[in-house]
This record gives structure tokens, C-alpha cells and sequence, in this order.
């Protein structure tokens, strides 16, 4: 069963604009050395998928840097392999997409010169672990033409009030497609952006929404669709976080300090990124840290505690870093405290300042800002 994968690495970039203002969604740093966009990307190369392309619109330099030629994830190859597919506009109408339909009329020559016969589309706003040929082999045991993969969630489980996707099902087949703007107080099946159909028919879409001037997959085809073709769902029963808003981001990061969501998406190493040589992190005799995510090449004279460090981070003695995400080259001083916050990367803050956020309304400091 022969995929080729469509990675949309920025539709959601205004998810989280903070974070998406210097870089693209797929870029975002997570959980201490990777990307968002290494999720979807490492589970098309550990279900086979040796074809990808990322479709880019702006700001994604840091995109092109981390992922490189894809030799880190063998995908640097004389056929197939990693292909960025960067935005394309005519004459006409030299505006960028905004959305995944007008995206992929920009790629229709990579769609018609793919040979595999399915298609596997996602998004860079899911972290999990999936597998796409058990989707696969549910798409064509059900004889589907599109399959949607979802996941059940409780009420208490939505983050934040963020556009949900709801899904209604007769057995495995969609039946309704509902877009709310806060959860119900119910178990609801809520769409992960991932797709799955046959390229012929994602080629016959694109060109017919090129023909009758068609914007949006979902509410424009899909769900327009429901009764004229057969879509089918598939439930994703592992770990799953959407990044839906910076809220969301800074509790997916938070999540993985639990030792169950930890091994569920890290267990078996199966999560690939760009490899870096880095120092072991050095630890001084000041040094406490609790329940935390350490990266390579960081120096700790302070305490660390609920918190995720990147690489290279130096924290001075006396400093307190509490429930926090603290990225790449950040420098933080003595005697400072650190509470839910989310530092960008190299942000410098000085000796004895106290900054502090809370669970559910954590700050934000940007790149390269001293405090």
C-alpha cells in the first residue's frame, strides 16, 4: 500500500501567533529538542511513507533549516524523499492560501506526478503517534473514498474554547460534521487533521475546486459530500494533543512530563529530529531539579522544577524556574524566579527579577528580549 505525504507545515499559524510571528507552526520548538512539524513527519517514515511533501507559505527559513535534505529521517533520496513545495500564485490572483484546498491548487503538479495510489494529508497542529497503514487498511476495508481520522474526547478535555470539528457517526461512517465554538458537555469525536483517500481523487477535487473557483476542503467538499460519497472516521486511541492557542501549547509541553504521555508518544524512540552535537548538560552543586525535561548543553546552578529546558539554556545560581518552558540559548540570572512563563529562545532575563504567569493564563516572552 503505496502513500504519498502532504505535510501543511503553517494552515494553523494564527493558532498560535505569538509563537508562528518569526517561524512557521511546523517550526515551533517542543518538549525540549524537537519540532512540531517532527511528529507527523517521523510517523509517515515509520509507516513507510518515503514521499512527503511540506507545503510552506512564509516565514519558514527555520522550517528549511531543521528539516535540511531529510537525511535525518532517510528521506534524503534521488526519487521521492523530502520535497518542500513553497507557495505558488498566478497571474490572476497573486495572493497566498489560506487554506488547505487553495494550498493543494498549488501543488498539482506534485499530486500528478506522485505513483503511489493513496494520499495521507496532515496537519503540523497534532502531536501523537499513529501509525497511517492501519489507517489505510481501514480506509480500503471500508471502501472509502476519504477516511477521517478523529479522537474522542471529554468536554473537560478541550483546552481552551478554540473552532472545534466534531464528528457524528452510523458505525464507522460520518454522518454530520459540526464546527463549534466551545466543547459540548459531552464525549465528542474531534477531528485531528489527518486525511487518507485515493490520489485520483484527490486529483479530481483540486481540479474541479479549481473549475468552480472552490476554497475549503473540509466545509466545501467533505462536508458537502456526506451523502454522495462514502467518508468514513478512524479513531485514534493513543496519546493526542492539538495545538490550538498558546494555552494549549504551553499544557501539551507540560503533559509530557508525565511518565505515561512520555512513553506513550517516546517510548520506543520512534519520534525523529534533526541530530545535534551538543555537551552533556552540567549540573553545579546548587543545582536542584524536580520532574523535568533537561536538553543537551545546558548549564544548571539553579533550581528547576515542573519545567521544560532547551539546549545551551544557562541558569545561575540562585534562580528558580517553576512550571515553565524555556527554549534554545535563553539565559536566566541569579536569584530570578520563573513561573509559567514560556521564554523564546534566546531571551536573557537578569539578576533578581520575578516573572510569573499562571496555569491557565501563562506569558510569553519573545525572542531575543532581555527582561
Amino acid at each position: 500500500m503505496k502513500a504519498v505525504g502532504i505535510i501543511f507545515s503553517n494552515i494553523h499559524d494564527n493558532n498560535v501567533p505569538e509563537l508562528a510571528r518569526i517561524r512557521t507552526l511546523g517550526s515551533i520548538p517542543f518538549a525540549g529538542r524537537y519540532r512540531l512539524i517532527d511528529f507527523p513527519l517521523s510517523n509517515m517514515v515509520n509507516s513507510g511513507i518515503d514521499t512527503v511533501g511540506i507545503i510552506t507559505k512564509n516565514n519558514y527559513q527555520s522550517l528549511m533549516d531543521h528539516v535540511g535534505s531529510g537525511k535525518d529521517w532517510d528521506l534524503a533520496r534521488k526519487d521521492g524523499g523530502l520535497i518542500f513545495l513553497p507557495p505558488f500564485s498566478d497571474l490572476e490572483n497573486d495572493s497566498l492560501y489560506t487554506t488547505r484546498l487553495e494550498a493543494l491548487k498549488g501543488i498539482t503538479s506534485f499530486i500528478f506526478r506522485a505513483d503511489e495510489e493513496y494520499v495521507v494529508m496532515t496537519d503540523c497542529d497534532t502531536v501523537c503517534r499513529i501509525n497511517y497503514n492501519d489507517v489505510i487498511e481501514s480506509h480500503i476495508k471500508n471502501h472509502a473514498d476519504i477516511t477521517l481520522v478523529y479522537k474522542k474526547l471529554n468536554s473537560k478535555d478541550i483546552i481552551d474554547d478554540s473552532a472545534i470539528t466534531d464528528f457524528t457517526l452510523d458505525g464507522d461512517r460520518i454522518t454530520n460534521i459540526s464546527y463549534l465554538s466551545e466543547p459540548k458537555n459531552t464525549e465528542m469525536n474531534v477531528f485531528i487533521n489527518v486525511f487518507v483517500m485515493k490520489k485520483s481523487l484527490l486529483q479530481n477535487i483540486v481540479m474541479d475546486s479549481i473549475s468552480h473557483n472552490k476554497h475549503h476542503f473540509m466545509t466545501e467538499i467533505v462536508a458537502k459530500s456526506l451523502k454522495s460519497m462514502k467518508i468514513m472516521g478512524y479513531e485514534h486511541k493513543g496519546y493526542y494533543m492539538g495545538i490550538t492557542s498558546l494555552l494549549a501549547y504551553y499544557k501539551s509541553n507540560m503533559s509530557i512530563l508525565e511518565g505515561k504521555n512520555r512513553h506513550e508518544l517516546f517510548g520506543d524512540r520512534s519520534v525523529l529530529t534533526k541530530i545535534r552535537d551538543s555537551a552533556p548538560t552540567t549540573y553545579g552543586n546548587s543545582a536542584i531539579v524536580k520532574n523535568s525535561m533537561i536538553a543537551d548543553g545546558c548549564s544548571i546552578e539553579g533550581e528547576v522544577e515542573n519545567s521544560i529546558i532547551f539546549r545551551n539554556v544557562k541558569i545561575a545560581r540562585g534562580a528558580v524556574i517553576k512550571n515553565s518552558i524555556v527554549m534554545q540559548d535563553s539565559v536566566i540570572g541569579e536569584k530570578s524566579s520563573v513561573n509559567c512563563m514560556i521564554l523564546d529562545k534566546n531571551v536573557v532575563i537578569r539578576d533578581k527579577r520575578v516573572l510569573s504567569g499562571s496555569e491557565n493564563h501563562p506569558f510569553y516572552i519573545g525572542k531575543g528580549i532581555m527582561v
